[in-house]
């Protein structure tokens, strides 16, 4: 058979491919997955579509998130069975997939809306942040920039009982932030933000900022948002060269306040369970699907637009150049 793929050929150029898939014959421990919805990246995808990403090597196919249906399985896998349907971490842009039984496949919870499911990745990416913080229940948090997982980020905020600032320039995407729980939206290109942050916070500052926007400037401009002794998370992934004087910087974490500079990429856990670990991608992961199927989760205000495969240049020429308006984009390959 040849089932369909979506291939980056070179910089800047989307094409679909015929893939090569053989369902019959699998290996004893592989699962044949018929896709059914994918998502793009902002951020990942765009790196990879314009051949900067040193790992993504041309031509390629994008996408690490899917849903999709068992439709074979190996004489020894005995965890999942023809027709269930799961969340596939790692899930690319093809209409079959073959993998293997030890990659991360969830099981959906009852309930869920299967279009939505891609997003968990997302949400699982920023539940990371809340991690690394940690965030808990009366913090004041603000999150800088307002995409997919900076909104996720706000949201997962809100559902652990903090305080939520959301920062970015766009004012769609702060009024977005506010339909999603946020409970305060400034754009800093107009916003006296550190003033606004003292006055809501009594003078004390945040007790975390999560900078989601992968611009690095933004961690400069937001230290001082933060009060002593709180944290500085660093959820973003920053491509764009960056020069500044660091001993600024420098001063605002040590010099009496104090601040802890914290990575939170999704890597820095295990993404399978392990005993002695008590966080994994894959424990993030059944959380968040949990979030959406209940609706704790809004992912239906950030689904903006549904293409079919055929149609994949023209999305990502949107998410592209078309940031205010092209921001969940799924792909239906049913």
């Amino acid at each position: 058979m040849k089932p369909r793929k979506i291939v980056f050929s070179a910089p800047f150029k989307v094409e679909l491919w015929n893939d090569e898939v053989e369902l019959s014959n699998l290996a004893e421990n592989a699962i044949a997955l018929k896709t059914h919805y994918t998502l793009i990246s902002p951020g990942t995808d765009m790196a990879c579509l314009a051949g900067i990403e040193s790992w993504f090597k041309l031509p390629n196919t994008p996408g690490y998130t899917a849903v999709g249906e068992v439709v074979a399985t190996g004489s020894k896998v005995t965890n999942f069975a023809k027709g269930d349907l799961v969340y596939q971490f790692g899930g690319s842009n093809k209409e079959y997939q073959i993998v293997s039984s030890s990659e991360l496949l969830i099981k959906l919870p009852k309930g869920i809306k299967e279009n939505l499911v891609p997003f968990a990745r997302m949400a699982s990416i920023a539940l990371t942040a809340l991690r690394v913080g940690p965030v808990e229940l009366g913090d004041l948090v603000a999150v800088t920039g307002l995409g997919l997982v900076g909104n996720f980020a706000v949201q997962l905020a809100k559902n652990a009982g903090a305080k939520v600032i959301a920062i970015d320039i766009s004012e769609k995407r702060r009024a977005l932030a506010l339909k999603c729980g946020a409970d305060y939206a400034f754009n800093p290109a107009s916003d006296k933000i550190k003033d606004k942050v003292m006055e809501i916070s009594g003078g004390l500052g945040v007790n975390t900022v999560i900078e989601s926007s992968g611009m690095s400037q933004v961690i400069a401009e937001s230290l001082p948002l933060i009060t002593p002794y709180g944290d500085m998370v660093l959820l973003g992934s920053p491509r764009a060269e960056y020069t500044t004087n660091i001993t600024p910087l420098y001063r605002q974490s040590h010099d009496g306040n104090c601040i802890n500079i914290k990575g939170a990429s999704e890597w820095r856990v295990p993404v399978k369970y392990e005993k002695f670990v008590k966080h994994s991608i894959e424990r993030n992961s059944k959380i968040v699907l949990d979030l959406i199927a209940s609706e704790k989760l809004n992912v239906e205000a950030l689904l903006t637009h549904t293409f079919k495969p055929e149609d994949a240049a023209k999305a990502y020429e949107g998410v592209r150049t078309d940031k205010e308006n092209y921001l969940g984009v799924v792909f239906d390959w049913n």
